[in-house]
């Protein structure tokens, strides 16, 4: 908590049931924390603690033993526990000096009740104090957190919440932008300011990977506990900002932090979004290009400027992301598309640059169109792609939205990506035959052959011709020979590994196998036959896409 809503040891000697006590040793303790009440009057009990307890005794444990009372301090101490607060009486009648000298040396506070207490006042008081402070910083909290956004939507959001944020918390600010400048509230020497960027620079590394739940870290830097919390979305830091203080952090720190952290990543994204609507409308040449409207590499270069010639000798691929809502009774509106498109083409690009991309991004209905510059042609580009996809469709199942994927292969020059384009376009078309939601061209096999034949006819022909009396058997008898073909073919022959994909036993498969090879002749799976047998169960595929094989 703030530190205006903590209870300090000296403040509890303040309050209305410790007007008979007082402070036998440990004054330099008197600024410890009070976290909770505790009663022990057990010898052994350091699994009860967790720390920054005020604890009552009425010695029990030890009476006036002082080997007994040490080890009883021993676990105070160890447990970092707040006080010690002693009831004269039955069982301690004096308190020794060698009690007090150790209770000094720890700078523990010891408080003597010299008569008779209720420990449950104590315990009642100290306790409702601390639950209505508690609520009283949550009021706090939520009040700040309405300023945080409030601040968000003028000119100089960030600032603001920064300077809140100090007075706040009565911390050192320090914001750390992944582009521009750092700033110090309160602004502090540029020695100072040198010492702490340097000293906090490979953590700020460390955190920025923070997938999708940033989370703060803690350490010791000079005596002083410095809070790093990454700011960002989608997956990617954008900031980082941090809390230098001279306590140990509590709650509080941690829960306006983390408000005001989300207060400036949604000021960010939201300048990112504009950002983003801006280059979208830059970037709309490239369906041009795409579609051969434009043949001249003269109207590029002004459309791009001085990225034309370190793009045009990069590799790319071009890539099409379909992207439909998953919601029952949901359909995306036309009104709705562009805006949903650009916030997808947020998390897009950020994600294409996280592997080291540089995409052209544009929108055509419900699909985004990426042109990914490749900036590590040395490192194989598939495996990043594949990592590419397996963020972004995490990221949006969330979201529960549906994304389709198409990649063209490899190419460079501009001049030629219509081509790659054409092979995405042929890719995401068979994403409902193969029943995949990444589809990569160059993995499609035969069906780049059979996507080139126009004439449907010659394709339906051929089909008849191999397979016609499989197609009429499992249309009249309800069978799924073809089904078997396929996956019988698919595993080199394999009767064991068929039966397991198939979910049947073997002899259901020696069966299946006899009628098909009663259809087809014995010869079927001689080497022509069987390689014709398959390229006419993908063109059986491509023709009829609503059945699954």
């Amino acid at each position: 908590m703030n530190q205006d809503y903590q209870l300090t040891v000296q403040e509890v000697l303040a309050r209305p049931t410790f007007q008979h006590a007082y402070l036998a040793a440990g004054k330099e303790g008197l600024q410890r924390l009070v976290r909770w009440v505790h009663i022990i009057e057990v010898i052994h009990f350091e699994q009860l603690l967790q720390g920054g307890e005020l604890i009552l005794t009425t010695g029990a444990a030890f009476k006036n033993d002082t080997a007994a009372f040490m080890t009883y301090l021993d676990q105070l101490i160890h447990n970092q526990v707040s006080c010690l607060c002693i009831e004269m009486g039955h069982n301690v009648s004096t308190i020794p000096q060698e009690w007090l000298s150790a209770a000094e040396a720890c700078q523990l506070p010891l408080i003597i009740f010299p008569q008779s207490v209720r420990f449950i006042d104590i315990t009642q008081d100290i306790h409702a104090h601390m639950i209505n402070q508690h609520h009283k910083a949550l009021q706090d909290l939520e009040k700040i957190s309405r300023e945080f956004h409030r601040m968000t939507l003028t000119s100089q959001g960030v600032t603001h919440v920064l300077g809140l944020l100090q007075s706040s918390t009565k911390a050192q600010v320090i914001y750390v932008p992944q582009d521009g400048q750092p700033k110090f509230i309160p602004p502090v020497s540029s020695r100072e300011s040198g010492h702490w960027l340097s000293c906090l620079a490979g953590k700020l590394v460390e955190t920025s990977d923070h997938g999708q739940a940033p989370v703060p870290s803690v350490e010791d830097i000079d005596g002083q506990t410095v809070i790093v919390q990454p700011v960002g979305a989608m997956g990617k830091t954008w900031a980082h900002l941090i809390l230098i203080l001279s306590r140990k952090p509590q709650e509080y720190e941690y829960l306006i932090m983390d408000s005001a952290s989300l207060s400036i990543a949604q000021d960010l994204l939201r300048k990112r979004y504009m950002e983003e609507r801006k280059l979208y409308s830059q970037t709309l040449w490239v369906d041009d290009l795409l579609h051969l409207r434009i043949r001249d590499e003269e109207q590029i270069k002004v459309l791009i400027g001085n990225e034309f010639k370190q793009l045009n000798e990069l590799p790319y691929h071009v890539i099409l992301i379909e992207f439909e809502q998953e919601q029952e009774n949901h359909s995306l509106q036309d009104e709705g598309t562009e805006s949903i498109g650009i916030h997808l083409s947020l998390s897009v690009r950020s994600v294409f640059e996280q592997h080291s991309f540089h995409p052209l991004i544009t929108l055509k209905n419900n699909k985004l169109v990426v042109v990914a510059f490749d900036k590590a042609p040395k490192r194989p580009s598939k495996e990043r792609l594949q990592q590419v996809f397996q963020s972004l469709l995490a990221m949006k199942a969330e979201e529960q939205m549906k994304l389709t994927v198409g990649i063209g292969q490899r190419n460079l020059s501009f001049m030629q990506a219509h081509i790659s384009y054409q092979e995405a376009l042929k890719a995401i078309s068979l994403a409902p035959t193969l029943q995949g939601n990444v589809m990569f061209f160059d993995e499609l096999g035969v069906f780049q052959l059979l996507l080139h034949i126009a004439d449907k006819q010659i394709l339906q022909a051929f089909v008849r011709t191999y397979l016609g009396p499989i197609i009429d058997h499992d249309q009249t008898k309800g069978s799924e020979l073809l089904r078997t073909l396929k996956v019988y073919l698919d595993n080199d022959g394999s009767k064991q590994i068929a039966a397991q994909q198939l979910f049947i036993v073997r002899q259901s498969l020696y069966y299946r196998l006899e009628k098909i090879e009663e259809l087809l002749g014995a010869d079927y799976m001689l080497p022509e036959k069987r390689l014709a047998l398959q390229v006419a169960i993908r063109a059986y595929q491509l023709t009829n896409p609503v059945r699954k094989l």
